[in-house]
């Protein structure tokens, strides 16, 4: 690939996928837990974006669950996802018990981590 003059490349990402339920099928209003990943993946990473999503899993009752999710993303070089990590998960560690969720998904370079 051609080298592209005067850019800065940030070779990885980051993803939080924000549910809409609590307590598996009660549909909530997570428009605070979106902009509250935007803020902290754009002060950590320099900018984040969201967009909406179907997900659909299957609860520890073997039932399978599909819900609109909103997945908020950013890029990052490797220093500032190796500085901010712990932060993104002690996030998702809180919305995961805030919103009463089996798992939150937490996707770091195309690898998908249930927090």
């Amino acid at each position: 690939m051609k080298t592209l003059k005067n850019c800065i490349k940030l070779s990885c990402q980051v993803k939080v996928y924000i549910p809409s339920t609590i307590n598996i099928k009660e549909s909530v209003d997570s428009s605070e837990w979106t902009d509250k990943a935007l803020e902290l993946l754009s002060k950590e990473f320099g900018g984040a974006t969201s967009s909406p999503a179907l997900g659909a899993w299957v609860s520890a009752q073997g039932e399978l669950v599909k819900e609109g999710v909103t997945v908020v993303f950013a890029y990052a070089k490797q220093d500032q996802l190796e500085w901010s990590i712990n932060k993104v998960y002690d996030f998702c560690l809180e919305m995961k018990q805030a919103l009463s969720q089996e798992a939150i998904a937490l996707e770091v370079n195309g690898e998908m981590y249930l927090v």
